[in-house]
């Protein structure tokens, strides 16, 4: 099994099944923090979960009619704010050494695209 890193402009998710603890990485440009395999798994599926739910909610909005939504598991909570197929991602990572980050609408397909690419066994 070999490091896969994807990347695109504002965005970057890893994944290094030889790592120790930390097999997972997220981030942006500018910031990155490192995941286990556990909270990795947590921010992807919640992700789809998020991504699923915006979808389902684009039907019942107005076309100017901004909304949030959040997603929680006993390690990241995630929100989602934005138009049903435009919108930005925060996480707050709540346990071990904590940490938060955002990414902005431009990316988040993108990102969430790579999520569903990444750990291909």
């Amino acid at each position: 099994m070999e490091r896969v890193v994807k990347s695109g402009v504002g965005w970057r998710i890893g994944w290094n099944p030889d790592a120790p603890e930390f097999k997972g990485l997220i981030g942006t440009d500018d910031w990155a923090i490192e995941l286990t395999e556990t909270e990795l798994n947590d921010f992807c599926r919640l992700l789809a979960q998020l991504a699923d739910t915006m979808k389902q909610l684009a039907t019942e909005l107005m076309e100017e009619e901004k909304i949030a939504c959040e997603a929680e598991s006993d390690l990241l909570w995630m929100e989602v704010e934005g138009y049903p197929q435009d919108y930005s991602l925060r996480f707050i990572l709540n346990t071990g050494r904590c940490g938060e980050g955002k990414w902005n609408a431009s990316v988040v397909a993108d990102l969430l695209q790579a999520t569903g690419m990444l750990k291909v066994f």
